[in-house]
């Protein structure tokens, strides 16, 4: 077989089974985060990747939620079940064939099915949702929501129903703060293995910015990854694959599959003479830790500048030795922090792109290339102003064309403003 036909072999469906070799915290001591560097072996599997590119890492649900799971329905987890991967016993479906650490809303419609009252009909109104990458929350509300705390017949299972289903923002409140084991218990409904199959989520890989070059690191794949923890009803809760990366993997030798999802804009420049400026706080630095390994391989005459920001410096300085090194051999041109709560007044990227304004726009004229990695519902969104403030102030530009050179000019035309938000 020829070294592209494995390749192409390898993908969400068929996922290349390797191991984790590195997997250490990169936070200091005192963090309140856990950010951790993962380092996955390609083998003999002939995968490839450029730096730009996602990892896609195919997860299991923890133990502990499955087990809890089959004991409050009082299913047999060797009962032999049907699923959409084939035939196995219950509770390596569980674990392995759909997400069962969070409820969905098809769930909680399937109440109404299952909570009666007599002479009431339950009246059903559910509402869109959507999460991060690793399906989390981290404020918690009141231990009901809003249309469920105040309703004066919450003792009666299916007037708690009626309440929740009337009011959109309490359904999304609701399914925020519960997974499939809270809703069980709280409404004590039983459901058949094959009832839930029907109700559940098949289980997704979750895509992650690699964090190195290929030539840099040749035989491996590196990430840069947040462990999200928190917990809910007195429950411990946490983000899918990260949990599963961090605690059931770790560097046990346990085989975890893997697949390359490639980018075809997130990419370098060409020509490895133009200049390029990167913003990417806190785990948005992973591509860019790639990008600069790559530029410097290459060897090209292009400066590069990298914007960087999380809390401290003392505990979320990530990869510090290595960003020192590429300091002082010349090949990070320049390095900005924004340290968030290093002093008494919030700094963020944005604010430090304003700051060097004047020069950010000398370079955005003479050609660089501009990218953006992290999170695109507050830092991207405010980056992306920052920008064109920059225009308007240092460009001479009315807010209006300011915003065309950026949004259309920039981004869409030349193609030299590239992102990689979630």
């Amino acid at each position: 077989m020829l070294y592209g036909e494995i390749m192409s072999d390898w993908s969400s469906k068929n996922p290349y089974m390797t191991q984790i070799t590195e997997n250490y915290i990169l936070n200091g001591a005192g963090s309140r985060k856990e950010t951790r560097h993962i380092v996955f072996a390609l083998g003999d599997s002939g995968l490839d990747y450029k730096v730009g590119d996602a990892l896609g890492v195919v997860s299991e649900n923890p133990p502990r939620i499955v087990d809890e799971l089959i004991e409050i329905q009082g299913w047999d987890r060797d009962q032999i079940v049907e699923t959409h991967n084939g035939e196995r016993d219950l509770y390596t479906a569980l674990k392995k064939d759909f997400e069962v650490h969070m409820a969905n809303k098809k769930f909680v419609q399937s109440l109404a099915g299952k909570v009666v009252a007599s002479g009431m009909k339950i009246s059903l109104k559910i509402v869109s949702r959507s999460r991060s990458n690793e399906d989390w929350h981290s404020s918690e509300s009141s231990s009901l929501p809003p249309g469920l705390a105040s309703s004066k017949a919450s003792d009666d299972p299916a007037s708690k129903v009626e309440a929740l289903l009337s009011d959109e923002k309490a359904v999304v409140d609701y399914l925020w703060t519960r997974d499939y084991v809270d809703i069980m218990r709280e409404f004590s409904v039983k459901y058949s293995p094959e009832e839930f199959f029907e109700l559940a989520a098949r289980l997704k890989p979750r895509l992650y910015s690699i964090a190195s070059s290929h030539d840099a690191h040749p035989g491996s794949v590196e990430l840069t990854v947040g462990i999200i923890r928190f917990e809910y009803h007195d429950r411990p809760r946490g983000g899918l694959c990260t949990l599963y990366m961090a605690d059931e993997i770790d560097t046990s030798g346990q085989p975890i599959g893997v697949f390359m999802s490639p980018t075809k804009s997130f990419i370098l420049p060409e020509d490895k003479d133009v200049d390029i400026i990167m913003v990417g706080p806190g785990t948005g630095i992973a591509p860019f830790r790639a990008f600069m390994e790559q530029r410097i391989f290459d060897g090209g005459k292009g400066r590069n500048w990298l914007f960087f920001g999380d809390q401290s410096a003392k505990t979320e300085f990530y990869y510090k030795e290595q960003i020192e090194g590429w300091m002082d051999s010349g090949d990070l041109y320049r390095f900005t922090t924004a340290w968030s709560r290093d002093q008494e007044e919030k700094i963020y990227v944005q604010h430090r792109l304003k700051e060097y304004g004047e020069e950010i726009w000398k370079w955005f004229e003479d050609g660089a290339y501009f990218y953006i990695c992290g999170d695109k519902t507050y830092m991207a969104k405010d980056v992306h102003r920052a920008l064109i403030e920059i225009a308007m102030e240092h460009g001479g530009m009315s807010e209006d064309d300011a915003t065309h050179f950026i949004g259309t000019t920039m981004m869409r035309e030349e193609k030299r403003y590239l992102r990689d938000v979630y």
